[in-house]
């Protein structure tokens, strides 16, 4: 399943082109995430109080399509889990249109507070922990 969440281009935002800077996509992008966990059942006080935290250990942002003051794009995020301690997310910021102005994709996981380690199973452990977990799944 593909969660997303709207946002609203705001002015602050901009560079000195009139462009959102390229900083703040990034931003979206781990609102979106705080926002799945969140409609997930798993806000953040809920993963401290079960001794996890994720992770992100890689990020590419792929800029497709400036984005301007004002604009509102739709902000997506997918979990897809393999075998092993990581998974990849894939993202995309897309405008009104349908045009896609930015593809971000990750590799995360899932890190044991106490330990300092990745979880040997992400997918597991979340899901174990949250209200929905249909919407962890890719």
């Amino acid at each position: 399943m593909t969660f997303s969440v709207d946002v609203t281009v705001r002015g602050y935002e901009l560079d000195t082109q009139g462009h959102l800077n390229q900083a703040v996509y990034l931003q979206y992008a781990e609102h979106a995430r705080w926002e799945l966990l969140r409609a997930a059942g798993l806000p953040q006080e809920k993963l401290l109080a079960g001794g996890i935290g994720p992770v992100q250990l890689e990020v590419t942002v792929k800029y497709r399509r400036e984005l301007r003051g004002g604009e509102r794009v739709r902000v997506t995020c997918r979990f897809d889990y393999g075998t092993g301690k990581t998974f990849t997310l894939a993202q995309q910021i897309i405008t009104e249109d349908g045009t896609v102005a930015a593809e971000i994709t990750g590799v995360a996981g899932v890190l044991d507070l106490a330990e300092r380690r990745l979880v040997p199973d992400p997918q597991g452990r979340l899901a174990a922990l949250a209200g929905n977990p249909d919407l962890l799944t890719g």
